[in-house]
Order: structure tokens, then C-alpha cells, then sequence
């Protein structure tokens, strides 16, 4: 009996379900993606450009738990008040607090049910495209990449689950507390805000000192580091609901006392409206703000970092390094257009590699700069044998011995003449150097080449220890391209949720509000300047939370210049706001049509 009501229950106001758990669907879809693609141990060791990712991906994932965590608490509260006063009449005719506790267990462990469910078959469809992407993108080996993994999808079943149980427990407990008057009535009591002009200027000068704590913070990351973190997170959360309680209804009330404003159109209508249920809005604001700050701030930063692959790789000096060239690596290296190439002789014996002065006369070899203070990547100058003989090995030896092969990189280089050079008992090894006019444009020619040299001197693949262009490239793209699609994929989950709080929040008191529309219906309202009210009212709703969010997004990028993750953060910044803004002003038309279809005629 009870399995049947709580499915009646879901199948009545499975419209509102699905709005609500909207973001939580995506939530799940994308925590089975990052786990699918961090967890496949068979796919990553077969696949050395893809070693990084995985750290990557697997941080992304506890990002998003955290954040689905807050999530579920809050999107909780809003499936118990949908359905509190069916609870209240269930009280009314008789029935026992504990009784509708397992009714409540039971509803909302079947909506987080299928919710996973659903999400789970997206995750497998975005795995798939979202694998195969990033497989281009690094030029990694589709072997053993399988979209549909069983260890990725445990986890994610198991963590879910788990936060399913404790919102059924939360909704439970909440529901003994509650007096049966107050859930019958829940939807329609009003808060009654009295406005106390002192102590609304001392809240929002309090929020706004405490936004401002949070940004100076976030600028001095490099410094305060982990202790700046939690200061910024705890001032910019608080200033941010301060600012939303003092602020939004500071602005109603004096909106309702400009005469002008108030009796244009249903201006005044409008405003009523909002403060029916202000208390509620601010709150709510609140945490849209924050996660709109968050979905903006994830696909910026992560289209940020894929812009710092083409700063890293252009920081190295060659392009390709080659070691005893065979007449076959020289045919692959004549396709690619050479600016500059240099050529050099060099003997092992033991612990030393020998190399001749003159010719670094002749060719100077660029050797790395000692770090300056806020510098971003290496610095490199030319230095001739003269330079090296006069200079500590120290500032040399290192930009040589890592151009050598792996088991040479760690000898001691010592510098002779021709005749001396003559006149050492061992094989004679040459060393080139490459630097192409554009290594972007030539990067399939470079990458053949360095492949084809490391085969012939069987070297394992390891990018994170050579110092060419693409070495650079390859170890950087397979950092930062994780974190490009993270950002991406975390921005569109958190925009999702946000999107379905703020939607829910508004579609749920459509069904009370469509007894005052239809009122101004007959009594000769036009039906443009109602669908102009609707679209004003939720317009605010939308538009508050997207210009707060975008400021502490511009303040908060501080964090990466300061401490040179991302050096250009600010560049070209109008591309991540306009493709999320875009997204978030189709929610936003989305969600004035569905109310507008609710509360007017059709």
C-alpha cells in the first residue's frame, strides 16, 4: 500500500520531479564519466599521453561530490515541501507519523533511483563522445577504452545511493517536527518582512566588507594558500546572502514606494509577487549566485587552461632533438620546414660525455636562465663554448645533459678541443637539433620524427622528461586538456543545477499564482502586459544571481594569475561568458513559457 501511494505521489507531480531533478540527472551522467574515464587502469597504461589525465578527472569528481552533496541537502528540502500538505491530510485522516516516514523513504529513494538510472545511460552515451574526444585530442590508442565500465558505474551507484538514503532520513526526521497545521498550510503563509533601515545598512555593509575580505583573499592565494581558501569560502558565501537579504529587499521596498514606477503596467502587481515570498527568494538567490559563480568560473578556467598548452610548448627551445640520425629519420625530418638546424659530436666513456668547444662556438646552444621572481615558464639564451668554459657547469651542464638520451642525461659533460676530442678511445654519437618555423603547423611531421627516434634508440616514452617543444606539447595536453574538458563538463553540471533550483523555485508557486492571473484575466488585463509581468518577474530572478556571479567569477580568476596557473586568464574572456550565458538565457525563456503556460489561459 505504501509502494503504491508513493508512486501515486511521484506520478502526480512528475512534471515538478523531473524540473527538480533535472540536475541531478547531469550530476550523476557526468560523476560516471569522470569515473569511467579515471578508473580504467587497462586503457591508461596502454596509453602513456593519458597518464595525467586520470588525477584530473579523479579530482573533478570529488569537486562534483561536494557539490552534489550541497545540492541534494537543498533540492531535499524542496521535494518535502511539494508534497507536505498531501502529507498534512494523510495526518488528518489518521494516519502515523512513522508510517508516512517510510512513505517519504520510499518516495524519495525511488525519484534518486531513477534519477540515477537516467543518469547513468547519459554518462554512457557522454563517455563514449567525450572519450573519443579527448582519444583525438591526445592521440591516444582506443584499446581498452569501453564506454559502459562496471567498476566506474559501482561507484557511482554506491555514492548516490548513499546520499539518497541520508536526504530520505533528513526528510523523515523533518516531517515528525512539523506541526500538522503548518504542513497543510506551508504553501500558502507568506513571510512578513519588516524592514529596520539600521539594521539593513549595517547587513549590507557587513556583506559587502565581506565580499570584499573574500576577493582581497582570493588575490593573495599565493600567499595565505590553504588558509585563504577557507577564509575567501566562508566571507563570500556569507557576504553573498547578506547582500541578497539586506540588498533585494532594501530594492523591493523602495521600488514600491517610487509612484512611478509602481503604477506603470503591473509593475506594482510584480513586485507584490516577488515579496510574497521574499524570505524564501534570498536564500535561494543565494545558493544560484554560488553556483553560477561555479558553473562560470569551471568552463572559463578550463578554457583557460587548454591556452596555457600553446604557452608551455613555445617555452621550449627545439623542437626535436635527434640522436644518431639514421638516413630514415633524416627523410622524415626534411618534411618538416626547419628555421634553424645545428649539429653536434659528442663521445661517451664511463661516467663523462665529451663534446667539442669549437663547435658550440660555431653553433651556440640555447642553455635555461636562473628563475626570476613571478616567472611562468623556462627562459632560455644562447651560449657559445667560450661562455661555457668561462662560466659554472652549473648554469649549463643541465640544459645540455637533457638533451642527451636517458642514459646519458646524468653523466658529467666536459668540453675539450678538436684535437683532444681526436684522440678519446670511443664511438663518435651526433646530436641535432631542429627548430621548425611553426610548430603547430608542422607538429604531424615532429611528432613522426621524435617517434622514429625513439624507437631506434629504444627509449621509452616518457614526455614528462625531455625538454623539446614536444615533449612540452605532449606532457602539457595531456594536463591541461583533462582539465579543459573537466571545467567544461563541471560548468554544464553545476549550470544544471542551478538551473533546476531556480526553475523549481518558480514553476512551484505557479499553481497558487494562477488564481491572481486569471483574476487580472476578467477584469480585462491584456494577456502581453501579464506574459510581460511573468517575463520581468523571472527575468529578475535569472538576472540577480548572473551579475553578482559574474563579479565574484572576475575577482576570483585572481586566484590563477597570481599564482601563474593561468598567466592569461583574462584573455579573451568573452567566449566562456557568452557560450554559458547563452545556456543560461535558454533556461531562463524555457522556464517563462513553462510558467506562462501554467498560470495564463491558453
Amino acid at each position: 500500500m505504501l509502494f503504491k501511494l508513493s508512486l501515486t505521489g511521484i506520478k502526480s507531480r512528475f512534471k515538478d520531479y523531473l524540473v527538480l531533478f533535472s540536475g541531478l540527472v547531469m550530476a550523476a551522467a557526468i560523476f560516471y564519466m569522470f569515473e569511467a574515464l579515471a578508473t580504467n587502469n587497462s586503457f591508461i597504461k596502454a596509453n602513456s599521453t593519458f597518464s595525467l589525465a586520470p588525477f584530473v578527472f579523479q579530482f573533478g569528481s570529488v569537486l562534483l561530490a561536494i557539490i552534489t552533496f550541497v545540492y541534494i541537502l537543498y533540492a531535499n528540502s524542496f521535494l518535502l515541501s511539494m508534497r507536505k500538505r498531501d502529507y498534512g491530510l494523510f495526518m488528518m485522516l489518521g494516519a502515523k507519523s512513522g508510517k508516512l516516514g517510510q512513505l517519504i523513504f520510499l518516495e524519495t529513494v525511488a525519484i534518486g533511483a531513477l534519477s540515477l538510472v537516467i543518469g547513468l545511460l547519459v554518462g554512457v552515451g557522454l563517455t563514449a563522445l567525450v572519450g573519443g574526444l579527448l582519444i583525438q585530442r591526445l592521440d591516444a590508442t582506443a584499446a581498452h577504452f569501453n564506454a559502459f565500465y562496471l567498476p566506474a558505474m559501482l561507484v557511482t551507484v554506491i555514492f548516490f545511493l548513499i546520499l539518497f538514503v541520508l536526504a530520505a532520513l533528513l526528510n523523515q526526521r523533518v516531517l515528525r517536527k512539523t506541526p500538522v497545521l503548518a504542513l497543510l498550510k506551508s504553501a500558502a503563509q507568506p513571510i512578513h518582512v519588516q524592514v529596520n533601515p539600521i539594521k539593513t545598512v549595517i547587513q549590507i555593509i557587513f556583506g559587502l566588507a565581506c565580499l570584499v575580505v573574500g576577493y582581497i583573499t582570493m588575490h593573495m592565494i599565493g600567499t595565505l594558500q590553504i588558509l585563504g581558501i577557507a577564509v575567501a569560502l566562508v566571507t563570500i558565501v556569507l557576504g553573498t546572502y547578506l547582500v541578497f537579504d539586506s540588498l533585494f529587499t532594501w530594492l523591493l521596498t523602495r521600488l514600491k514606494r517610487h509612484e512611478n514606477f509602481a503604477s506603470r503596467g503591473l509593475n506594482n502587481f510584480t513586485l507584490a509577487q516577488l515579496n510574497f515570498r521574499i524570505f524564501d527568494y534570498n536564500r535561494m538567490l543565494a545558493m544560484v549566485t554560488l553556483l553560477f559563480a561555479l558553473a562560470l568560473g569551471a568552463i572559463t578556467t578550463g578554457m583557460g587552461f587548454q591556452k596555457n598548452i600553446r604557452l608551455f610548448t613555445e617555452s621550449a627551445p627545439y623542437d626535436v632533438v635527434l640522436h644518431d640520425p639514421t638516413a630514415k629519420v633524416n627523410q622524415a625530418a626534411a618534411k618538416i620546414k626547419v628555421k634553424q638546424q645545428d649539429h653536434y659530436t659528442y663521445k661517451v666513456t664511463g661516467t663523462t660525455v665529451y663534446f667539442v668547444r669549437e663547435q658550440f662556438d660555431a653553433q651556440p646552444i640555447y642553455a635555461q636562465k636562473p628563475w626570476q621572481k613571478k616567472q611562468v615558464t623556462a627562459e632560455y639564451q644562447l651560449i657559445t663554448g667560450k661562455q661555457m668554459t668561462a662560466r659554472s657547469p652549473l648554469r649549463w651542464q643541465s640544459s645540455l645533459q637533457a638533451l642527451l638520451l636517458p642514459q646519458d642525461s646524468e653523466k658529467t659533460i666536459t668540453l675539450v678541443d678538436q684535437a683532444a676530442f681526436t684522440q678519446i678511445n670511443a664511438p663518435t654519437h651526433q646530436l641535432t637539433t631542429l627548430i621548425a618555423h611553426d610548430f603547430f603547423a608542422n607538429l604531424a611531421a615532429i611528432k613522426r620524427v621524435t617517434q622514429l627516434d625513439q624507437r631506434q634508440n629504444k627509449v621509452s616514452i616518457n614526455y614528462s622528461m625531455g625538454t623539446t617543444k614536444y615533449d612540452a606539447y605532449q606532457m602539457m595536453n595531456g594536463l591541461l586538456s583533462g582539465f579543459e574538458f573537466m571545467g567544461f563538463f563541471l560548468g554544464v553540471a553545476f549550470l544544471a543545477m542551478l538551473a533546476s533550483c531556480l526553475m523549481f523555485k518558480i514553476l512551484s508557486g505557479a499553481a497558487s499564482d494562477r488564481l491572481r492571473y486569471r483574476m487580472l484575466d476578467k477584469i480585462g488585463t491584456r494577456q502581453r502586459l501579464l506574459r510581460s509581468a511573468i517575463a520581468k518577474e523571472i527575468g529578475v530572478l535569472f538576472l540577480l544571481p548572473g551579475v553578482v556571479g559574474v563579479i565574484h567569477v572576475l575577482f576570483g580568476l585572481q586566484m590563477f594569475t597570481t599564482t601563474s596557473l593561468l598567466p592569461n586568464a583574462y584573455h579573451d574572456l568573452w567566449l566562456p561568458f557568452l557560450i554559458f550565458l547563452v545556456l543560461y538565457g535558454l533556461y531562463y525563456l524555457l522556464t517563462v513559457k513553462l510558467y506562462q503556460s501554467i498560470v495564463l489561459k491558453k
